[in-house]
């Protein structure tokens, strides 16, 4: 009972001299897992997810970054950013391997599972999948947005793509025949998606609601009302809490089976921009407005990366300053 009382001390990863806006997280791999970073500087950050430790920057965009991801294994990466190109890197020499040249502003970028395609979302309102093995050849385009495409997702076995947009709807994309198949439709803009670890769940955030789909059937779990303008919400992947943040700089917990907050954090010091659970659900990811990330673990006062659980008396001494992960 004794982590009740602990406090909660986030990592706080510098290194970004703008506003963070996205943030992706590998799968677990051979050496542990990593978390990419799109921020308006222009330069993704690749670290090691647990700890927060810089790994590298990617080099080569000439404007703002909107988003970003990484395949599952870390090998690749991707950004898609305001000098109208979606890029590829090798995740780990940080070479560029590919850029996809767009009409506008590149705001989403997302791999499939098997690294061999990857969907960007821009501000022509359009939908693209490209292939990685045949960089040259005519995308696949998915036309029907009124509004710049905030982010999309490939679902389903791949077999469809997921995107909302400036216009007050999420659609549902058949990747055979090309049209969309399903539309959701919001009192506000979507700000976020998220599919859930097992594939089951899509998270979609609007206004200052978070409601909760079955992937496959687009039929609606629930819906959460929260205390702010949100962002970005991020499912555990045991699905029993979600997390969120937005407009009010504080990071929100909350039971996804009642509905109830749970708890919330102050940390920020500018809105929260973009959230994410570990894979392994042990902490999550906070982008913000003020240039910075933030760890926060689930569970407090457990020792995992670079938190060392201590008893309460030994607190003061060991965690009362938050602690700073520097990058190069």
């Amino acid at each position: 009972m004794a982590a009740n009382n602990l406090r909660q001390i986030p990592l706080t990863c510098s290194g970004h001299t703008r506003p963070v806006v996205h943030l992706d997280f590998s799968d677990i791999c051979d050496s542990g897992y990593f978390l990419i970073s799109a921020c308006k500087d222009g330069s993704p950050m690749l670290r090691h997810g647990d700890t927060g430790d810089w790994v590298g920057t990617f080099e080569g965009h000439k404007g703002a970054v909107w988003g970003v991801a990484l395949n599952r294994n870390a090998t690749l990466a991707a950004s898609g950013a305001a000098d109208f190109t979606g890029k590829v890197w090798n995740a780990v020499s940080g070479a560029e391997i590919q850029s996809f040249q767009h009409k506008h502003i590149v705001k989403s970028v997302a791999f499939d599972n098997s690294s061999e395609n990857i969907v960007t979302g821009s501000n022509e309102k359009l939908v693209r999948v490209f292939n990685l093995e045949q960089p040259e050849a005519e995308p696949e385009l998915y036309v029907g947005h009124t509004g710049a495409i905030k982010r999309a997702l490939f679902c389903r076995d791949d077999k469809c793509i997921i995107s909302a947009a400036d216009d007050k709807t999420v659609r549902l994309w058949d990747r055979m025949t090309g049209i969309e198949v399903q539309r959701l439709q919001f009192p506000n803009n979507p700000n976020s998606l998220e599919i859930s670890h097992d594939n089951h769940v899509l998270t979609i955030t609007h206004g200052s609601t978070i409601s909760f789909w079955e992937i496959d059937t687009l039929k609606k779990l629930k819906e959460v009302k929260v205390p702010t303008n949100v962002a970005s919400a991020s499912l555990h992947p045991d699905k029993h809490v979600f997390v969120c943040g937005g407009e009010d700089f504080k990071m929100y917990k909350f039971d996804y089976i009642t509905g109830n907050e749970i708890e919330s954090f102050k940390g920020h010091f500018g809105p929260v921009h973009s959230v994410k659970f570990s894979p392994d659900g042990e902490l999550y990811a906070s982008g913000s407005e003020d240039g910075t990330l933030r760890l926060w673990q689930t569970t407090v006062g457990k020792t995992y990366g670079l938190w060392k659980c201590t008893e309460p008396s030994e607190l003061n001494n060991s965690l009362s300053s938050p602690r700073e992960v520097q990058a190069n």
